[in-house]
């Protein structure tokens, strides 16, 4: 009999198995492979290790565990370990926490210090208990997560614009799997999108010409599921589309030989037509800040999937929102959206985390759909076509957990108000979650009002509000927004906690926000994506390149009507 313990190439110099040297196999991830017999012994550079002290055998017991609603549920003794029922995938989430979802589950344990967790989205605070099992008993745990706060109650339906079922990664995503993800998060809105990953394939495809623009079995009045479209180009950026009418005639471009053409712009009109709600998709992963030029963003020649067009294609009128909210880098993107709206462009924040159900293990990848979401205000029932409607409108914001709220004289995200030069207009932003540390009011000439928790605030309640208020004297167009920064967290699933609303957009004398410096920054992004698509686009005819450089033209001419 044999055991196939991996050992750390640290100590994988001198190998002796009963004084007899072995030469073994390299394994990928720095490990190596040994065949043990039943003594469990090695000698590792002249020291014998004992592998059987690894085996810890233990009586087993029972858990059932009731939460009287679906639930994220995490198993996890001293160790970390985790435990799972039988027959479902072993997944685990950007902080390595083991989980799977449910209610009124039945798992085998060992008798050992447990921890149990009731978790459900980010409308909840976690549920925790501790327990040593007996023997042989089945335990019933009875564990349900408290509310922070009540969107659907309020009119608001939090969505993950980017999810893939089946996409890439270490198992087969099932459509069962994606179903008790979504109710076991409470996440209103899933868009399961299909795609291609290097070549031609688009995976689940079938998925979507079956399902076009019907909502999948599993939705009800507080949930929608449907079947989207990425479409991809990796030099320009990849695109979301929720709740097409139809599969569009292409998926992707500039993979397996294909050229970079048409450009994104033409695959944006097709979505469109076809009704769908469209925004581009993990943005940006090159660290800028708000005053850096576009330089850095635009200029790096690596294919990463970077929103090049996005600066061309927003000018034009062909995007519905960003997902400033992603595995991405946050605080990038959001800085390249205040620039987008400061050269008079109207846009949404939305959210898609990329969530894959067919990884297990894989840092964000692997984490429960929903992690980040976009709450929209939806004007009645909530369907695909009301949810897509609000997010077209305005009424949005992202959020990587905690709840905002935006006011600008009454009024919230997507409304425009027109106001006289010099008048006086009340702003304020709430901020409800535990992970508040920060909440900031911003004009397009910067913060205008900001408040901070204290990092050692004593026995705060963890729905308390943070709230920000500011009298704002107009004397030019402008935008109004709010965001939350966030301390450390476990409600966290990525790097960077925080949230963005949408904008409230204040007009004068009927002239919208046109920031001199974020046109003139838009208009240098088109000249250096020009010069990366001519040196670095895989084209195979002239007039591909002609056709980018028409859309840029087009893009440009806007920008430079708004410095007039």
């Amino acid at each position: 009999m044999g055991t196939e313990p991996v050992l750390p190439e640290s100590v994988a110099g001198a190998l002796e198995e009963h004084g007899r040297r072995l030469r073994l196999p390299r394994l990928p991830g720095d490990a190596w492979l040994v065949e043990v017999d039943h003594d469990g012994s090695v000698v590792v550079d002249g020291v014998r290790i004992q592998l059987d002290t690894l085996l810890r055998p233990t009586q087993a017991a029972r858990l059932r565990l009731v939460a009287g609603m679906s639930c994220r549920w995490s198993v996890t003794s001293e160790d970390g370990s985790g435990w799972f029922p039988p027959d479902t995938p072993n997944r685990y989430d950007y902080h390595g926490r083991p989980y799977f979802h449910g209610d009124d589950i039945v798992l085998e344990v060992p008798c050992v210090p447990l921890t149990i967790t009731a978790a459900r989205g980010m409308e909840y605070d976690e549920a925790r208990l501790e327990l040593v099992p007996e023997p042989g008993e089945e335990r019933l745990v009875e564990l349900a997560p408290r509310r922070i706060y009540d969107a659907a109650a309020r009119g608001w339906y939090g969505a993950d614009m980017h999810v893939h079922l089946d996409w890439a990664g270490d198992l087969a995503g099932a459509p069962a799997d994606a179903a008790a993800a979504q109710h076991g998060e409470d996440l209103h809105v899933l868009n399961l999108l299909v795609g291609n990953v290097s070549g031609r394939r688009v995976h689940d495809r079938e998925a979507l010409e079956h399902w076009t623009d019907v909502d999948l079995p599993w939705s009800d009045a507080t949930h929608v599921a449907r079947v989207g479209v990425e479409y991809r180009n990796d030099l320009l950026g990849h695109i979301y589309a929720f709740a097409p009418r139809a599969a569009p005639g292409r998926h992707h471009t500039g993979f397996a030989g294909e050229a970079d053409w048409p450009p994104n712009a033409d695959g944006l009109r097709e979505l469109r037509g076809l009704g769908a709600l469209v925004g581009y998709s993990h943005p940006f992963r090159t660290p800028i800040s708000g005053g850096d030029p576009p330089k850095g963003i635009v200029s790096p020649v690596w294919r990463n999937c970077a929103a090049r067009e996005l600066v061309a294609d927003v000018a034009l009128g062909l995007v519905d929102s960003l997902d400033v909210l992603t595995h991405a880098a946050i605080p990038s993107t959001a800085a390249v959206y205040r620039r987008l709206i400061g050269a008079g462009n109207r846009l949404s924040v939305s959210a898609g985390t990329d969530a894959m159900i067919s990884f297990t293990r894989s840092g964000n990848r692997s984490n429960p759909p929903g992690w980040a979401r976009v709450y929209a205000q939806v004007e009645g029932e909530l369907t695909a076509r009301s949810f897509a409607a609000a997010v077209r409108a305005g009424r949005t914001f992202a959020t990587t957990g905690p709840w905002l709220e935006l006011s600008v004289a009454g009024h919230g995200p997507g409304h425009v108000i027109r106001a006289r030069r010099g008048q006086q207009v009340r702003v304020s932003a709430v901020a409800v979650g535990p992970e508040v540390a920060a909440v900031r009011i911003r004009t397009a000439e910067g913060v205008v009002a900001r408040g901070e928790r204290p990092a050692d605030e004593p026995g705060r309640a963890f729905d308390e509000p943070l709230t920000v208020t500011a009298d704002l004297t107009v004397d030019a167009p402008t935008y109004v927004i709010a965001e939350v920064l966030c301390g450390r967290h476990l409600r966290t699933l990525t790097c960077t906690g925080y949230a963005l609303t949408s904008p409230v957009y204040v007009e004068v004398d009927g002239r919208r926000v046109a920031r001199r410096e974020d046109v003139v920054w838009c208009l240098e992004w088109l000249d250096l994506l020009e010069d990366l698509i001519k040196q670095h686009g895989r084209l195979t005819v002239a007039y591909q390149f002609g056709d980018h450089v028409s859309l840029l033209e087009q893009a440009r001419a806007v920008y430079r009507s708004r410095l007039s």
